[in-house]
């Protein structure tokens, strides 16, 4: 039996309540695309790495441009 697939983000579940300072969020942003720009396409692996690594990055820093817009 084949288990039920479970999404990479679910917001009840996965939101810590922490906001990074924008200045952080653009920072580790930017670190982590310089750092996925080189996996390698043919590594399923490397390909889901570089997904969860960029999906969390751009949750921060929308989390943080938020913040920001509500002050």
């Amino acid at each position: 039996m084949t288990p039920t697939p479970q999404a990479l983000y679910d917001a009840d579940r996965d939101h810590a309540g922490w906001t990074p300072p924008l200045d952080l969020a653009r920072y580790l942003a930017r670190q982590a695309l310089a750092e996925q720009q080189g996996a390698d396409i043919h590594d399923p692996a490397a390909m889901i790495r570089a997904a969860v690594t960029l999906e969390q990055r751009l949750r921060h820093l929308l989390d943080a441009l938020d913040a920001e817009d509500a002050r």
